[in-house]
């Protein structure tokens, strides 16, 4: 670490004194880039809907989380379905996570017309094909905080697909990651 001090020019800060509400905090939000994810579940309750708020929880035991709003459909799917998958997207899948992030789309089975995928051999949720990766997950543990569940899967299984560059999300768009050099 550095121990010259740095002065911050105020002006550069852009701190207001709005209070915080829904649409400050998507806003300020917006900035922070994040991985896509299309989370699915299979067998009656075959259902996909598109995430960032995907994390890694823990390595031993193997654990990922995922958050989901009260209203979407998934998370009633999640919680009756026990199971489910993450399929992280690649650059070229900007159509499915647009697909899957459309409410008007129909629901069920045929929200994957056209969309090639095989059942998980662990969770029987679908596993899209060209994903970055993808992780099959028993549900171990939900969290209901303000107007969302944190539920957190332990990983029965994990993969890699053949694409190398991860589908990204920061102000409001689509973009992929300059790869660094190295």
């Amino acid at each position: 670490m550095n121990s010259a001090s740095t002065e911050l020019d105020p002006a550069a800060l852009h701190f207001g004194s709005r209070p915080v509400d829904s649409a400050r905090l998507r806003e300020v939000m917006s900035r922070f880039a994040t991985g896509v994810t299309v989370l699915t579940v299979g067998g009656e309750h075959l259902h996909a809907m598109t995430a960032n708020a995907f994390s890694s929880v823990s390595l031993d035991p193997p654990s990922v989380l995922c958050s989901v709003g009260h209203s979407a459909v998934m998370h009633g799917a999640l919680t009756s379905a026990g199971r489910f998958a993450v399929n992280i997207l690649g650059v070229p899948q900007e159509g499915l996570a647009r697909h899957f992030a459309d409410k008007s789309r129909t629901l069920g089975a045929a929200q994957f017309d056209g969309v090639p995928w095989r059942s998980g051999e662990h969770t029987g949720a679908p596993l899209l094909a060209g994903s970055v990766a993808w992780l099959e997950c028993e549900l171990t543990d939900s969290h209901v905080f303000g107007d969302h569940t944190i539920f957190i899967g332990t990983v029965l299984a994990a993969g890699r697909g053949d694409h190398e560059d991860g589908l990204l999300f920061v102000n409001g768009r689509f973009g992929r990651a300059d790869a660094a050099a190295g």
